[in-house]
This record gives C-alpha cells, sequence and structure tokens, in this order.
C-alpha cells in the first residue's frame, strides 16, 4: 500500500492525527507554519515536519515532487484558506484529499447570538454590550479594534512574543491583553470574564477540544450573552469525523 501522507496539522488535534496515522505505519510529514507549532510536533516519535508556509502552487508542487499519495487536512475549523488551497492542490496533483474535521459543540443557551463573519461579531457585539471580551484568537483581531472602538475590549490570545507585537501594534494595552495557553475550566472562565468586567463573549465553535464548551458554560452561570462565528461552509470532497474515520478512508483509498 502507498502510505505517503501529508497533513496539515495546525491544530492540537492534527498533531494527535500525525501520531496516530505515524503510529499506524504510514508515512506522514505533518505542515505547521509557527515555531510554536514545530516545538509542539517535534514530540511526535516518527513524524517528519515541513515548516515552510505554503501557497496554492507551492503546496501542489510538494506533493507532486514528494510524491506523496494523499493530503490530510486537519487544520483549524475556521481556516477556510488554508482548505481551499488543499483541496484546488490535491485536485491539481491528482491525489486524493480527506478533511479531517472536529466535532461541533452544541449548546442550550437562549443568550448565544450566531453570526457567519467577524466583521458581523463586530456589529452584533457592540449591540450587545460595551465591554467586549474576544475569545478568537488573534488572526482576526484588526476587525474587531477597527470596528470597536467606542467598546472596551478585552483579548485573550496566546502568549507568543509575535502575538503580543501584533496586539501592540494595534494599539492595545496590557490591560486589555490575557496572555494565556488553554484549556480553561468553567471556572476559569467565569473568573477570567468576571475579572475583566464582560458584558459580551464573542467566540468560534471550535469544538470541545478548543475550549468552546467549557466558554458557553461559563458565560451561561454569568448571565452573558454569547456572539458565536458559525464555521465557514465548505464542500469539502471527502469528510472524516474521527481519526478512525480518516484511517478508514486511507486504507480504502490508497
Amino acid at each position: 500500500m502507498d502510505n505517503k501522507i501529508f497533513l496539515i496539522a495546525g491544530t492540537e488535534d492534527g498533531r494527535k492525527l500525525a501520531e496516530f496515522l505515524s503510529e499506524k505505519n504510514f508515512d506522514v510529514t505533518a505542515s505547521v507554519v509557527s515555531d510554536y507549532g514545530r516545538k509542539l510536533l517535534e514530540t511526535c516519535a516518527g513524524v517528519k515536519i515541513n515548516d515552510k508556509p505554503l501557497d496554492r502552487d507551492e503546496l501542489e508542487k510538494i506533493l507532486r515532487e514528494d510524491n506523496f499519495n494523499c493530503l490530510v487536512d486537519a487544520s483549524h475549523p475556521y481556516a477556510q484558506n488554508i482548505s481551499a488551497n488543499a483541496v484546488a492542490a490535491t485536485q491539481a496533483a491528482q491525489i486524493d484529499y480527506v478533511r479531517y474535521e472536529r466535532a461541533e459543540i452544541n449548546f442550550d443557551y437562549e443568550k448565544i447570538f450566531r453570526v457567519e463573519s467577524y466583521e458581523e461579531a463586530a456589529l452584533k457585539a457592540a449591540q450587545l454590550g460595551k465591554n467586549i471580551y474576544l475569545t478568537t484568537g488573534s488572526r482576526n483581531l484588526k476587525i474587531f479594534v477597527d470596528r470597536l472602538r467606542d467598546c472596551n475590549l478585552t483579548v485573550r490570545i496566546l502568549p507568543t512574543a509575535e502575538v503580543l507585537a501584533q496586539c501592540e501594534a494595534l494599539g492595545l494595552t496590557p490591560k486589555q491583553i490575557v496572555a494565556m495557553q488553554g484549556p480553561f475550566s468553567t471556572e476559569l472562565n467565569a473568573e477570567l470574564f468576571k475579572h475583566a468586567g464582560a458584558e459580551v463573549i464573542v467566540t468560534k465553535n471550535s469544538g470541545q477540544i478548543g475550549g468552546a464548551d467549557t466558554k458557553l458554560e461559563a458565560a451561561k452561570i454569568l448571565n452573558l450573552p454569547v456572539v458565536m462565528i458559525n464555521r465557514p461552509k465548505i464542500l469539502y470532497p471527502n469528510l472524516a469525523k474521527t481519526f478512525d474515520d480518516v484511517l478508514r478512508f486511507l486504507e480504502d483509498n490508497l
């Protein structure tokens, strides 16, 4: 069986999937775009690492030249452009593609307001309160900073020099920044929300491994409205919900 796999591993479960497939005797190269991601992957025995950022054409080139048999897309659920590039590159290189998509959180709370974009999230958050607590990561911070100048923002981000420099460049002050790495318990989320005087929580449905469940539980305890950015709607050629689903796809198609 041909078993050379290129795996886009932008998340914790992506790294675990790379290790899982390596243990099943697949030849796995995992791709990351940050030094932090590389350091985490270095602990995965048997997994090769690509840490060079790849656009669509570069991805197609590496898939062709290194004779990969399949691309496993375990990028973040909101990394729409990465997934689109991966689908296009695999089609051009004429190899298989399978998307690993972590499960969403289904949470019963009447104060969840679902939106389709970061811009819509900023608008809705401003309608719901003035003290806004962002748990959406660093990638789209500028959208919120630009649109919420009349609000008090608190942003929770990874404590890396790169992300902190981005926050500083956007004019955010130390008081506005919570630089911590999750996962966060319900109790810690609640304390952080209270400490910031949060009136609105903005988040994404990143699944349990992304901490969406404990954020929502904490918001419900505190009776805070939540603006939830829905996942982008992408039509994937092949979709797997579990590691075993990915394994079955590979065993059936390679």
